[in-house]
């Protein structure tokens, strides 16, 4: 019997709960962080940069009261008043990002600057918080639970989207919701190498596809500082969505060039986790993990043989990690390795099937 002690796990920075205490980051930069939990994470780092006109935030947290105040909360506790946020920067279209960038917009009349395809969930569905607010608090009949609000996969996985349990909480609460949930509309939307000057420095628009389609990274050739998002994250590596168009996993690797070809990058400032100097360091560990995932995958489809997404993903992810998100990850890798020449595709019964 083996009596030797699990494996202990490298520490996740990302994972970390929030701190109250405010830090700058660099010179002009102040690092309020927000809790959240979302998707495993313990909190999404906001950056508020201040300049003659007051101050622009970047990436403002989740939706809902409670990050709401605690935004408030961090705001007074850096001496910035409510009415000095002149403008929101959403680095791209996930919650705890925009989350409260549409009502910090209708309670300061701030602009919300974004990348140019900037577009939440609630764009998709081409309607507004009103109509999803009366659609989605009744519900049909003839309509599985959160059909509005759950997204059909390509590869005839499980649907992309909140669970049918938070559906159902989220229609019984949605005035509440929708309180507090505000539509971001960016009033600025950024062109790839687009330029803007904000907290008295010009910054230089990179768009970096992979985690979202719209995901906009912001750097300042002045003194090298980079606002990340999450496009690079310092101990964990950041979700690659296999919804988006081509070859999600070529455009993201190809994007982390882009940010490595930037000159002199000085300090990264993600928006999980602690900032960090060595980016060229922290990419090719990102590429490394995923040429090795690349390399996993091909053992696994040595063994299944013609196999779905789902049974790939079961066998490259943990259990804990099951479900929509490692489907979606796993059909990432395997569009990647199809493109490639690597694998073969076809359907049956609706269900897409690959052989390595």
């Amino acid at each position: 019997m083996d009596t030797s002690p699990p494996p202990v796990r490298p520490h996740k920075q990302e994972k970390e709960d929030a701190s109250e205490e405010i830090t700058e980051v660099a010179p002009g930069i102040r690092r309020l962080q927000l809790p959240i939990d979302f998707t495993g994470l313990g909190h999404v780092n906001c950056y508020a940069m201040e300049d003659g006109r007051g101050v622009t935030l970047v990436d403002p947290g989740l939706p809902g009261e409670a990050s709401w105040n605690a935004l408030l909360a961090r705001l007074a506790a850096a001496e910035v008043p409510l009415e000095r946020v002149h403008t929101v920067v959403v680095t791209h279209s996930h919650p705890d990002h925009f989350g409260n960038a549409g009502l910090l917009a209708q309670e300061t009349g701030a602009d919300i600057v974004a990348f140019e395809r900037f577009r939440t969930f609630f764009d998709q569905m081409e309607t507004d918080e009103s109509e999803l607010e009366v659609r989605d608090s009744v519900a049909e009949e003839d309509a599985p639970p959160g059909a509005a609000w759950r997204r059909p996969t390509p590869w005839g996985g499980e649907p992309m989207g909140p669970p049918p349990e938070r559906v159902r909480e989220m229609r019984a609460r949605a005035g509440e919701f929708f309180r507090w949930m505000k539509v971001p509309r960016p009033s600025v939307r950024v062109a790839d190498r687009g330029r803007l000057t904000l907290g008295g420095r010009e910054w230089l628009g990179v768009f970096t596809p992979g985690h979202t389609d719209d995901h906009l990274c912001l750097f300042s050739e002045e003194d090298g500082v980079l606002l990340a998002g999450d496009q690079v994250l310092p101990t964990i590596t950041p979700h690659i969505s296999g919804m988006l168009p081509d070859d999600s996993l070529g455009r993201y690797v190809d994007s982390l060039d882009d940010l490595v070809g930037l000159p002199d990058v000085a300090v990264v400032l993600p928006a999980h986790g602690h900032p960090f100097t060595d980016l060229g360091r922290r990419v090719d560990e990102i590429k490394v993990h995923h040429v090795e995932r690349l390399a996993e995958l091909q053992a696994i489809g040595d063994d299944l043989g013609w196999a779905s997404v789902t049974d790939y993903s079961r066998r490259l992810f943990a259990e804990r990690s099951w479900g929509a998100m490692a489907e979606d990850e796993t059909y990432a890798h395997l569009e990647h390795l199809r493109m490639q020449g690597r694998a073969r595709q076809r359907e049956e019964s609706g269900v897409l099937l690959y052989r390595l």
